[in-house]
């Protein structure tokens, strides 16, 4: 469900590009009003128009002189460097250079690794998925200097390699295969194994399903400093129930899938962490306290030096995050640092350390928002770097030499993200680089940043990418400026976009959105369609490029309707530590009683919204929340679309469920009540249930539940399966195009507009 929420547009609009060139394009000639074009759903799903052209793999050089990406040649793809300041272009490694022999083209490039000295290069190709995302794949080195490519594993059947990285060194690269970790000379290419216990239980140096889709935890090994020691993980799902999925479309006969996947309350996989010999030989097992079973290693990385790592390990409940500095040679650990909390804690992706290891970086909310602390390894003294009523979103980069650190905030705005720096020695001197120009902007830095690749959007903006000096922010060159799709976006007859706020019924604060048809005349009552998330992991109000449910939702006011959503208390915006943490075991209940009074408090504000004709719809969490608002608000939620929703709580995974839900059996009244199907039977308005029956995420299983539910109450509702097809719902030939017309459809059938 995590990943699904950031990761399953990008998919959704590749996907939708790759259909374009399989499936007949839908004749469709533009509709001219005086306000501009008017937009059809076979424009918007079965040509390139409305997707800005996304951005090939990046890298800074160590020192910042220069930066590589892949660029489209006539044999394949080469990797060019350019000059930051000047932009001279150098091709550094051509198409013929990746060109095996016996081959007529170069390797297709879905990511590349430089070693340490840019001699050699790492290529990631023919990839596919492992769970939900493309981890597995051929790996080859190319070296510059001998003008060698080198495929990795030997004789390995194709697409079995996950995760290779060099050494410090640059002469040997570790790769895990069928959960072994192996070490690869790069001189004699000879291979050395090392881990043998690894099978379809015992997983080494990668994860399960759960733990790659909610902790983000799918590379499980790292080199140490100095190249002689390799830290990995190791889980043990003996225990865990496997879910079995059918494929009922592939083959003459049904296929079964079979993959450990624990459900609320049941067994998860126990880890541990240990260090071994990068030539071979005994693992040094980490002795972390508790049962492993009932705990996760939420991260591990070397401290920098060859002696430690620093390990954070949280129990099953969450609530805490300890975080430990083990000795590798003999596995003793020392908790360092401790995080409680009353619902749950965050695992920290911002250890950043100092010179080899006496003093680290620390993401906390202790203060009531997130922040960065600098501490000290042997005390855990720690002393604040940033302060204030605001979160630090995103820590980019800590610049030791200068004492800065880079950062991703909005003090003023939940809405917007610029970039920031302060001062690493606690003073609290802040400067915001970022010029004014209200929007969202992200940040790629050199070395030292001293120069980033810059990307702005806003709600009416594509996004714009160009290489920038800091901390003036000049703008040197423009990469990509997507200029081709803005030009089709302000040539359409625009919906009116408006940020506003209501009031909860306890006076919260709530940030929303409103999108008026072009035509609208304040004066008529409009049909109004919500979209809603409404979950920890998503932030639908913001002033960022919407991509494709932007556009569809554009779509939807020349159809007639006014569009809005509503960003509930608990989701991810950046409102401190209480605003996220107020929805603890109430998933379900307060945050779509936030949307319900949202709703009440629009009708009072604008007579144009007629609240006889209310409709509600979202994918994954906030399909969840769709159901939640019809059953539990029957009298003012008239239609609602579901897509891929989780109906009943206890069917969802264990880490990311039991985070914001609670532990059975002591939460199980929680689980209950804060479930949907538990209020099926008070359904009143019109239900399109959708969902895809290969979901390896919010299982098919859920949908299934609800309908029986449904219909042992004597509902009446429509509900769509699609074959085969995953948590986006967007494989297949037309897919995406069948979906978003069917929504549309539906909604011109039971809710219509005035036209």
């Amino acid at each position: 469900m995590l990943t699904t929420r950031h990761v399953v547009a990008i998919l959704f609009f590749a996907a939708t590009l790759v259909g374009c060139a399989q499936t007949p394009v839908q004749h469709w000639f533009p509709e001219k009003t005086e306000n501009g074009e008017l937009l059809t759903l076979g424009r918007l799903y079965q040509t390139a128009d409305f997707y800005p052209t996304p951005l090939a793999p990046m890298r800074w050089s160590s020192d910042g002189s220069g930066y590589t990406t892949v660029e489209k040649t006539l044999g394949g793809e080469a990797i060019v460097r350019y000059h930051p300041q000047t932009q001279k272009r150098t091709v550094l490694i051509s198409a013929d250079n990746l060109t095996p022999k016996g081959e007529s083209r170069g390797l297709g490039i879905a990511d590349y690794h430089w070693s340490a000295d840019s001699s050699k290069v790492l290529i990631f190709t023919n990839t596919k998925r492992s769970w939900r995302t493309h981890t597995l794949g051929d790996y080859w080195v190319y070296d510059r200097n001998t003008d060698t490519l080198l495929k990795l594993g030997g004789n390995a059947e194709p697409s079995t390699l996950q995760f290779a990285k060099f050494d410090p060194q640059g002469q040997r690269v570790a790769y895990v295969m069928k959960n072994n970790i192996y070490v690869q000379d790069l001189g004699s290419a000879q291979i050395q194994q090392l881990t043998f216990d690894g099978n379809d239980i015992i997983v080494n140096g990668t994860f399960d399903w759960v733990n790659e889709e909610e902790f983000f935890l799918r590379d499980g090994f790292s080199w140490s400093p100095n190249g002689s020691q390799i830290a990995y993980w190791q889980l043990d799902t003996a225990g865990t129930p496997l879910f079995t999925m059918i494929n009922n479309t592939d083959q003459l006969y049904p296929t079964l899938k079979q993959f450990p996947y624990p459900k609320v309350g049941e067994t998860n996989a126990s880890m541990r962490i240990g260090v071994l010999p990068a030539s071979g030989g005994d693992t040094t097992w980490m002795k972390l306290p508790g049962d492993p079973r009932q705990h996760y290693l939420v991260r591990m990385q070397w401290a920098a030096n060859n002696e430690q790592l620093l390990i954070q390990q949280m129990p099953r409940s969450q609530a805490i995050n300890i975080a430990f500095l083990a000795d590798v040679e003999n596995g003793e650990v020392r908790e360092v640092i401790r995080e409680t909390t009353d619902s749950w804690a965050d695992y920290n992706d911002e250890v950043k350390f100092f010179g080899r290891g006496e003093a680290f970086t620390w993401l906390s909310e202790s203060s009531g928002y997130r922040h960065l602390y600098r501490v000290d390894s042997a005390s855990g003294r720690s002393q604040a770097i940033t302060q204030g009523n605001w979160d630090v979103i995103e820590v980019l980069q800590i610049d030791q030499t200068d004492g800065w650190v880079y950062f991703i905030a909005s003090p003023e705005t939940p809405l917007e993200r610029y970039l920031f720096r302060a001062s690493l020695d606690g003073s609290g001197k802040l400067e915001r680089l970022t010029p004014a120009q209200a929007g969202s902007h992200s940040y790629r830095l050199s070395a030292g940043a001293e120069y980033a690749v810059h990307t702005y959007s806003s709600v009416t903006s594509v996004p714009v990418t160009a290489m920038i000096s800091l901390p003036d922010h000049k703008v040197i060159r423009v990469i990509e400026d997507n200029q081709r799709v803005q030009d089709n976006v302000d040539d359409l007859a625009l919906a009116d976009f408006n940020f506003f706020q209501v009031e909860a019924r306890d006076g919260l604060k709530l940030d929303g959105f409103l999108m008026t048809p072009h035509d609208f005349d304040p004066t008529q009552s409009y049909p109004i369609v919500f979209y809603v998330y409404g979950e920890p992991w998503g932030q639908t109000v913001a002033n960022t490029w919407g991509g494709e449910r932007f556009m569809f939702h554009q779509y939807l006011t020349q159809q007639g309707y006014i569009v809005a959503s509503i960003d509930n208390r608990g989701t991810k915006s950046p409102r401190g530590f209480e605003w996220r943490r107020s929805i603890y075991k109430n998933l379900g209940d307060i945050t779509v009683r936030d949307q319900y009074d949202a709703l009440q408090q629009m009708l009072k504000r604008w007579s144009f919204i007629d609240s006889d004709r209310v409709a509600i719809w979202g994918h994954s969490g906030g399909g969840t929340q769709t159901l939640n608002a019809l059953f539990r608000y029957p009298d003012d939620y008239h239609v609602g679309i579901a897509l891929a929703p989780v109906p009943d709580l206890t069917l969802y995974d264990t880490i990311y469920q039991e985070r914001y839900s609670g532990l059975l059996p002591e939460s199980a009244k929680r689980y209950q009540e804060t479930s949907a199907i538990t209020h099926a039977e008070n359904l009143e308005g019109e239900l399109l249930l959708v969902h895809g029956t290969a979901d390896d995420n919010v299982h098919f299983q859920g949908s299934e539940r609800l309908v029986n539910e449904l219909i042992k109450h004597g509902k009446q509702f429509e509900f769509f399966a699609y074959p085969n097809r995953t948590h986006g719902i967007y494989e297949g030939e037309g897919t995406t195009l069948h979906l978003r017309t069917m929504m549309a459809d539906f909604l011109r059938e039971k809710l219509p507009p005035n036209r």
